[in-house]
């Protein structure tokens, strides 16, 4: 069979080879207990022993293929450069600022820190199921950094690499479902402004980790279509196994991929050796692992009975619908949003009782209420105000300027891929009860924003002053959130704030402007209150937590292991763990049904040394916790 010419391989190529091994290869030390760094050495000589003579075939010659001349006219144009500048400013707060995504913090980073020192992934000792069931495809990609660099400040380039490859995948992505050429050179440079993408960009957060991944993965089968090229068929297997990889809530996404590769699967029956191998790779680089052990420890491949047993038991059109409105809200929300806590007081209200009852007895409380917040950032915002209102408008604006003759007609290939799409997001808002709806539908908008772009009428409406204008406010807007972020802001936040003594000013705006922007500043380090007052020396330190930012226990890290501690363990456990403290969350504590902690300290011959707050989070006050000293615990 004759291979396609090794430029129809897209610039993409190398980053999904080198995640999928990443993920692989996390797996496979894990069974040999080699999860450190010789292991990894030894896996990264084997990567390019395999790369270097196949580095063609695999499509890292892109790496040198740059053509500076097209680059620098290309962006001498206003919104290539428009996005150049934001990206920009997106990675300038990664590299100045820490990671304070919550998520990140709470359980993907200290998982992999606990299989770090394990030197293998492990199913954690903990009541926090999050450091076990979830998937980590994101984790096994950022864990040779992690033990490589001995920090998580790089862990960032996990979401400004996939930023920068959006542009092109969405260009290629539209111009193959059918869009005008003109239309997707405009529009590849306005959907990666979306909130969700940029907000991430910098920081740790695994939504944009896997939204290049889905567009990857459909793209690329829809190159093979035209190319009947193998390789273009591995790469797009690869790119799934890795959507499946990155979140669980991307599995429906596999639907639309698996429309468009159905017609050229017979293609790798052709070269049925190398197939077999991807295929093999792709299981390993895929959720697999995780659904196996998973099924294994609670019975359950997704792992979700151990965290919401009542999920599968909810009004499915309730939960659909409240998703409808969420996604709605989320994504046409001011992306500053001083009303806010009137709007979080009044609308309730108006939420039909019997519709309200049902849907606070599954969602959470935000969810439920349609709550929303003074700002986007990134733990919740979707593809936002920008893009979404713009769409909207450039849609039926397309219709009623569309190109003559009117009668238009979508590809049956993309028809078919569209409609997978939409049935994906069916799935998942009847699948989720979660508040965060708009972001967790990141890795979704590229399969579902071109339904909106199809029509011809969109080639006149981007020649419109109105629609030139438009575009720029919409990077206006992205630019604003970018430096005003409380993650990472690019203006001097806190000499202004403490300049004009925030905390105490009567207008509730500031203060609260004070608290969100102090918290995060704090956020990375939360724990360095309770750190400090840790006996010196203290190698290994006992938890009790739920969803608490525990990587700033670890630090510096290689400094001290933490073990997560529950309320049946007993003396002898503790003893042989060699635990002599255990700093305990008193609102953790409430929760795990066991006895008053003076009582559980008393049973194991220890008790409560000292009690101290931290404010870990701007929604809510600060919380209690608790050292513990073991007195008997010495092994």
């Amino acid at each position: 069979m004759k291979f396609a010419r090794p430029a129809d391989l897209p610039p993409i190529a190398p980053w999904i080879w080198l995640c999928a091994w990443l993920n692989a290869t996390g797996w496979l030390l894990s069974a040999f207990h080699a999860l450190n760094r010789t292991g990894y050495v030894a896996a990264f000589a084997l990567g390019l022993a395999i790369a270097i003579p196949l580095h063609t075939q695999l499509g890292f010659n892109s790496l040198f293929r740059i053509n500076l001349p097209k680059l620098r006219r290309r962006f001498a144009r206003p919104l290539p450069l428009a996005f150049a500048a934001l990206a920009a400013l997106a990675i300038l707060g990664g590299v100045l600022y820490p990671p304070s995504n919550y998520d990140g913090l709470s359980y993907r980073i200290p998982r992999v820190l606990h299989w770090l020192t394990a030197e293998q992934w492990h199913w954690i000792h903990s009541g926090f199921f999050r450091l076990n069931t979830r998937a980590c495809g994101h984790e096994w990609v950022s864990a040779p950094l992690i033990l490589f660099t001995n920090t998580d400040r790089w862990v960032f380039l996990l979401g400004a690499v996939p930023l920068l490859f959006l542009p092109g995948l969405f260009f290629s992505l539209l111009t193959r479902l059918g869009a005008h050429v003109r239309v997707a050179a405009k529009w590849m440079w306005l959907l990666p402004t979306g909130y969700c993408y940029v907000l991430q960009a910098g920081g740790i957060g695994n939504d944009l980790f896997g939204a290049v991944f889905v567009l990857a993965a459909v793209e690329l089968a829809l190159r093979a279509r035209a190319s009947r090229d193998p390789r273009h068929v591995w790469l797009s297997v690869i790119a799934a196994a890795l959507v499946t990889a990155s979140k669980t809530t991307n599995l429906p996404l596999v639907l639309p991929w698996v429309v468009a590769i159905a017609p050229v699967l017979p293609v790798m029956l052709r070269r049925p050796v190398g197939s077999a191998l991807v295929c093999g790779f792709a299981i390993f680089a895929s959720l697999v692992p995780v659904a196996v052990m998973n099924w294994k420890h609670c019975g359950d491949w997704t792992g979700l009975s151990m965290e919401n047993g009542a999920l599968d038991r909810a009004n499915k059109v309730v939960r659909a619908a409240n998703n409808a409105a969420l996604l709605t809200v989320q994504n046409f929300a001011p992306p500053i949003f001083p009303l806010a806590p009137a709007w979080n007081r009044t609308v309730p209200k108006f939420i039909p009782r019997a519709f309200a009852e049902k849907t606070r007895a599954d969602f959470e409380a935000g969810g439920a209420n349609w709550s929303l917040g003074e700002l986007q950032i990134e733990e919740s915002a979707g593809l936002g105000f920008g893009v979404s209102a713009l769409l909207l408008v450039s849609f039926f604006a397309s219709r009623w300027r569309r190109a003559r003759p009117t009668g238009e007609r979508i590809r049956l290939a993309a028809a078919a891929v569209l409609i997978g799409a939409g049935i994906s997001l069916l799935a998942f808002m009847v699948k989720s009860n979660l508040s965060g709806a708009a972001r967790l539908v990141s890795p979704y908008y590229g399969l579902l924003v071109p339904v909106f772009l199809l029509s011809r009428g969109h080639a006149n409406v981007i020649r419109m002053r109105w629609w030139r204008w438009a575009a720029g406010v919409v990077f206006a807007l992205a630019f604003l959130l970018v430096i005003v972020s409380p993650a990472r802001p690019l203006w001097p936040v806190q000499t202004i704030l403490t300049k004009f003594d925030a905390a105490k000013s009567a207008n509730p705006f500031v203060r609260r402007a004070q608290t969100v922007y102090s918290v995060y500043g704090e956020r990375s380090d939360g724990f360095k209150p309770a750190r400090d007052r840790l006996p010196p020396g203290l190698t290994r330190l006992g938890l009790v937590t739920f969803d608490e930012p525990e990587t700033s226990l670890w630090r510096p890290f290689g400094s001290r292991v933490i073990e997560h501690v529950m309320a049946p363990d007993t003396a002898e456990d503790l003893r042989r763990r060699n635990l002599r403290y255990v700093l305990v969350s008193a609102e953790a504590w409430s929760n795990t049904g066991g006895p008053p902690l003076a009582t559980w300290a008393a049973e194991r011959d220890g008790e409560i040394v000292e009690t101290f707050t931290l404010r870990l989070r701007a929604a809510t006050g600060p919380s209690d916790w608790h050292l513990v000293k073991l007195r008997r615990s010495e092994p």
